[in-house]
């Protein structure tokens, strides 16, 4: 096993990385010739194998693997909602806008995926670009939790920026959705 391929991969400001990804960074390398490294570096425990096509080195992020699990997707509705106090019961899952529902645990972490329509999913307003995964603001998790959920408790209305919900509000194109926001900016003050 070559060295290089291990000190190539530990020098990636990354942690987690699909298939593609070590394609991408080795292509000198044939796919028979990466799996082959790929596979010595789990077996030698130097990466993990967390679930086909996705690998971590030891001690990765969390985050950084839900955004590689289902492509493209962002952290949002409760695990943004607890993490700003908007919510405060507390949730073992990590939750995530994406193009399909599902429900995945992998390493005995559990990951919800929720469907979004692509135009909402493709829409940068209201997200962070953080070094390895996306994650809504809480304007926009406060957002979508309201179009896809309906009608939801939220314990702590305080923190938002009702200006920023002003200008995200119309990306969601929905009347009815409107309506429910004005009904929880009413309930805030």
């Amino acid at each position: 096993m070559s060295k290089n391929f291990i000190l190539k991969l530990y020098q990636q400001p990354q942690t987690v990385f699909s298939f593609t990804d070590l394609t991408l960074l080795f292509p000198q390398k044939s796919p028979k010739s990466l799996q082959n490294k790929i596979h010595y570096a789990t077996k030698t425990n130097k990466l993990q194998n967390l679930r086909r096509g996705i690998y971590a080195k030891p001690n990765f992020q969390l985050f950084e693997l839900a955004n590689k699990i289902y492509t493209p997707s962002y952290i949002s509705f409760e695990t943004v909602l607890l993490k700003e106090d908007i919510v405060f019961q507390t949730y073992q899952t990590i939750f995530l806008a994406s193009y399909l529902t599902r429900t995945v645990s992998v390493d005995q972490q559990s990951f919800s995926f929720k469907k979004l329509k692509s135009s909402l999913l493709s829409n940068p307003q209201g997200l962070t670009l953080m070094p390895g995964y996306t994650i809504a603001t809480k304007e926009r998790a406060f957002l979508d939790a309201v179009y896809l959920y309906g009608d939801y408790h939220f314990d702590n209305l305080r923190p938002l920026d009702w200006n920023l919900i002003n200008q995200l509000t119309p990306i969601y194109q929905n009347k009815a959705f409107n309506k429910r926001v004005k009904k929880y900016y009413t309930q805030s003050r």
